[in-house]
């Protein structure tokens, strides 16, 4: 304080004495907020090599690409304030005017509405092929237009898996860049990037940050994909809060035991739910009667606790029933959190082209960390609820 002995209390309020270079060391790194940065030299003002200016992002911002470029393999990682603006901002990033895309029809429906939309005005074409077409299929489907393959799986809501590796090879030899929403993975069960994949995106507000309160996404890239994704970035000003980012490098340092149990937890209810008589179909990877398994299985080192199921046929009325009657299962969106979701899906199905036509409802679940036993007994407790509505149309002769 020495240095403002002579000038005003207001003045020296202003100006005291920071703490920054001095701080204690703590498990978690500090939370550095900041729009203004002080700079020691007049050359430093426009220096490129120098963070200048807070919105780039500060220690706690860095120290979280950090920890997810590591967790990616990648070369770079970009943060964004959704797992949606990681999207749109890699497709941005990597089309322009006059570009084709080619997308998995079982890619995120946002996805789509951005492809649709956004990008459709400015000129960029999208076609959608099914999430089980063979490499040579998609090969095929290449023009010269066409710059990026965008993948997701397993798929979303329906968990088709694709060949990844032999779909990223085709393309590179091709010429065509390929992006992966790795959601479902968290960038723990699969990594994208190894397997000649430019870009990986992630959704953190689902198993990063893992407490269903902080939006965050992430575009992981290796090669020529960083610049665009740097220079894009740098354009369109995308920043994310240091409190926030502090909260999602809380949720990495759990992740992995997280991820176990939300995994052992779907496993033991999938292989519980393929038994239920009320149950048409479960859509999880990791069970060996799924068509997607052979890929799962060599690919991915694991689940996590998203997966779907496919009803018998039954009335809307029943469903809504059974999805209103449980108990441990919330109704709602998004997943990734600690808490078990259900969601019924057949609307998201109906702007598809080329999959989402099952024999019933399709109902997506995520398991959470609550004991296992407790959410099998809720959801029998729902699935009761079914075959009492199914008994009860029969006896009246109606058609369920």
């Amino acid at each position: 304080m020495t240095a403002f002995r002579n000038v005003t209390e207001s003045t020296r309020l202003i100006h005291g004495e920071a703490l920054c270079d001095r701080l204690q060391r703590t498990p978690g790194p500090p939370i550095h907020r900041g729009s203004t940065i002080l700079l020691d030299s007049c050359e430093q003002v426009y220096d490129p090599s120098l963070v200048t200016y807070g919105r780039v992002g500060l220690t706690t911002q860095r120290s979280l690409r950090d920890a997810l470029r590591d967790l990616e393999h990648a070369d770079e990682a970009f943060i964004y304030p959704s797992g949606l603006a990681a999207i749109t901002a890699t497709l941005s990033a990597l089309l322009a005017s006059g570009d084709e895309v080619l997308a998995c029809d079982s890619v995120y429906n946002p996805t789509r509405r951005y492809l649709a939309g956004t990008l459709a005005r400015f000129g960029v074409t999208a076609r959608y092929f099914a999430p089980t077409t063979d490499v040579a299929a998609i090969k095929a489907m290449i023009t010269p237009a066409t710059k990026l393959i965008f993948l997701e799986s397993p798929g979303s809501n329906t968990f088709e898996m694709q060949d990844i590796p032999a779909i990223a090879r085709m393309a590179r030899a091709m010429g065509v860049m390929t992006a992966v929403d790795n959601t479902w993975s968290s960038g723990v069960l699969f990594k994208p990037l190894d397997h000649g994949v430019d870009v990986s995106i992630q959704s953190l507000t689902k198993y990063v940050c893992g407490h269903s309160d902080v939006f965050m996404g992430l575009a992981a890239a290796s090669g020529t994909a960083v610049e665009l994704l740097a220079k894009s970035s740098n354009e369109t000003g995308w920043a994310v809060s240091p409190d926030d980012a502090y909260l999602a490098l809380r949720g990495l340092r759990t992740l992995h035991p997280r991820l176990a149990r939300h995994g052992a937890s779907a496993l033991k209810i999938a292989q519980w739910l393929a038994e239920q008589p009320e149950v048409h179909t479960v859509l999880c990877p990791a069970l060996p009667q799924d068509p997607g398994h052979a890929i799962w299985q060599r690919n991915y080192s694991d689940i996590c606790g998203l997966f779907s199921i496919v009803l018998n046929p039954v009335a809307d009325a029943a469903v809504r029933q059974m999805l209103e009657s449980l108990s441990l299962f919330g109704l709602g969106y998004s997943w990734g959190g600690f808490e078990s979701l259900i969601l019924p899906c057949d609307p998201q199905l109906a702007v598809r082209t080329c999959s989402g036509k099952f024999a019933g409802p399709l109902l997506r679940i995520h398991v959470g960390l609550e004991d296992p036993s407790d959410l099998i007994a809720d959801l029998r407790h729902g699935l009761d609820q079914l075959s009492r509505h199914r008994a009860a149309m029969a006896r009246s002769g109606q058609k369920y």
